[in-house]
C-alpha cells in the first residue's frame, strides 16, 4: 500500500496537516467552487457547506485514511471506503471530477502551511490521495455496474403516486417509474438520491432511505428539516432547501429525479439472531423498511425496536411500529419521549409505561398483551436486557449515534455487530 519512504514523510507531517486541515479544506472549497461553480450549484450539498459540516467531513476522511495508511501500511480502511463509494455512486461522482480536487486540495496545502510542503512531502500525500481515490474509484465503478448506470449517470425520472402525511414534519412520497421501466432491485436500509431543481436553478441533491417497498415502486420519508442551531454549532443552520420544497411543492403527480439504491448499512439476511434497531428522529425510516421486509418474510428473530424521539407527535411510523411489531413472533418496542405523553394524550394499544421506580403500568384492556414501552427522558439501552449475538442498527444524528452505541458496547454488544447510517457528514462516530 503505501511505500516506506511516504510512510515516514506522512507520519513526520501528518501532525501539522491535521492542525491546519480545517484551514486547508475551508479554503480548498473556496478555490474549488470558484473555478467549478457548478458544482456547488449542481453536486454538493450548500447547507452543508455554509453551516462547515462538509469540510470537516473531508477533513476527517482524508486525516483518518492516512493515520490508518501510517499504522497499517498493508491494509486500507474498507468500511470507510465503502460508505464513501456508496454515497458517491448515489450522487453521480465521476472519475474524471478526482483530479479537480487533488488541484484544487493541494493547492489549498501548499498556501496553509508555505515552506513546509517541500516535493518530498507533496509525493507523500500525493501517494495518500491517490490511494484513496483509486480505491473509491474502483469501489464506485463496481456498484455503478450493479446497478446498471455508467459515467454517472445515475438519474431516472419518477412520478409522485401519492403523498402520506405521516407527522406535521414527516411526509411520505410514492414513487413509480415515469418511464414504465421495472423498479431497481433494492435491500432493507438502502436510498436513494433525489434532485431537485430549486427556484435559482440549481439542482441540489440530497440521500433519503427507503421506508418501504411498494408494488412497482419506491417509497421515501422526508422530514421538513427548520432553521435552527445545533449545539456547539458557530451559527444557525438554514432551513433544509430540498425538504423544504418536497413539503411545499410535491403534493401528487410531478416527476422527480432519482437515483438507484444504494447504501452498504443493509439488512443482513444470514443467520437467524437477534437485531436490535436504535433511531432517533427521522432516523426511525430505514428501521420501518427493515421492520417492513422482516413481517413480510414472518421472520421470527428476537427483534428490539428502541426509538428516541421528542413526543408521541413527533414520532413517525408510531402506529406503523405498532402494527410489524404485533406481527413479528418476537418483537418488542422500546420507546423513549423528551416530553413524555402531554395532557390528554392517551396511550396506544399494547403500550405501557415505564414508571420512575421500573415498574410498567398497562392499560386495563391490554394488561395481557406484550406491551410497547414508553420511558420519559434520554434513550439509554443499557435499561434493556439485549440478547447475546445481537446485530444492532443505529441511524440518526451523530450525538445520538455516539451515546448508543457507547451504551451498546457497555451491554457488551461488540464493535463489529454494530452498524450505522450517516445522512450528511459522518464527524467521527466511530
Amino acid at each position: 500500500m503505501l511505500s516506506s519512504e511516504s510512510a515516514e514523510t506522512v507520519t513526520a507531517t501528518l501532525p501539522a496537516v491535521s492542525g491546519a486541515i480545517d484551514e486547508i479544506t475551508a479554503l480548498f472549497y473556496e478555490k474549488l467552487f470558484a473555478a467549478h461553480p457548478e458544482l456547488l450549484r449542481d453536486l454538493f450539498n450548500r447547507g452543508n457547506q455554509a453551516n462547515g459540516s462538509q469540510r470537516q467531513a473531508l477533513a476527517g476522511s482524508i486525516a483518518a485514511f492516512a493515520r490508518h495508511l501510517v499504522a497499517h501500511p498493508d491494509s486500507r480502511p474498507d468500511t470507510m471506503l465503502a460508505r464513501i463509494a456508496h454515497k458517491h455512486a448515489s450522487l453521480g461522482v465521476r472519475e474524471d471530477q478526482y483530479p479537480l480536487v487533488r488541484e484544487h486540495l493541494f493547492a489549498a496545502i501548499a498556501e496553509v502551511l508555505g515552506d513546509a510542503v517541500t516535493d518530498e512531502v507533496v509525493r507523500a500525500w500525493d501517494e495518500v490521495y491517490w490511494l484513496m481515490a483509486h480505491a473509491l474509484v474502483a469501489i464506485e465503478k463496481r456498484l455503478s455496474n450493479e446497478a446498471g448506470v455508467q459515467d454517472g449517470k445515475v438519474w431516472r425520472p419518477y412520478r409522485v403516486a401519492g403523498r402520506v402525511e405521516e407527522t406535521d414534519e414527516v411526509a411520505t412520497f410514492l414513487l413509480h417509474p415515469a418511464d414504465d421501466a421495472p423498479v431497481p432491485p433494492s435491500r432493507p436500509g438502502q436510498y436513494v438520491s433525489v434532485q431537485i431543481q430549486l427556484a435559482d436553478g440549481a439542482r441540489q441533491i440530497r440521500q433519503y432511505s427507503l421506508s418501504g417497498q411498494p408494488d412497482g415502486g419506491l417509497q421515501i420519508s422526508v422530514k421538513r428539516v427548520a432553521a435552527g442551531r445545533r449545539a456547539g454549532a458557530p451559527s444557525e443552520d438554514p432551513a433544509g432547501e430540498v425538504s423544504g420544497h418536497l413539503h411545499a411543492h410535491v403534493h401528487g403527480g410531478e416527476i422527480l429525479y432519482v437515483s438507484q439504491p444504494f447504501g452498504d448499512v443493509v439488512l443482513s439476511e444470514d443467520g437467524e439472531g437477534p437485531l436490535l434497531f436504535a433511531s432517533a428522529g427521522i432516523g426511525c425510516t430505514p428501521m420501518i423498511g427493515m421492520l417492513s421486509h422482516l413481517a413480510a418474510a414472518g421472520s421470527r428473530r428476537r427483534i428490539i425496536t428502541a426509538h428516541a424521539d421528542r413526543s408521541p407527535a413527533t414520532h413517525p411510523f408510531r402506529t406503523d411500529l405498532h402494527r410489524l411489531t404485533d406481527k413479528l413472533t418476537h418483537a418488542t418496542a422500546e420507546l423513549w419521549y423528551e416530553e413524555g405523553l402531554r395532557a390528554g394524550e392517551k396511550l396506544q394499544d399494547g403500550e405501557g409505561i415505564q414508571d420512575g421506580e421500573g415498574l410498567r403500568r398497562y392499560p386495563a384492556e391490554q394488561a395481557t398483551a406484550e406491551p410497547v414501552t414508553v420511558r420519559t427522558g434520554l434513550m439509554d439501552l443499557t435499561q434493556l436486557a439485549i440478547p447475546a449475538g445481537t446485530t444492532a442498527y443505529l441511524c440518526g444524528p451523530v450525538p445520538f449515534m455516539k451515546a448508543a452505541r457507547a451504551q451498546l458496547l457497555a451491554s457488551g454488544v461488540p464493535a463489529a455487530q454494530i452498524h450505522y447510517e450517516v445522512f450528511g457528514p459522518d464527524l467521527g462516530l466511530g
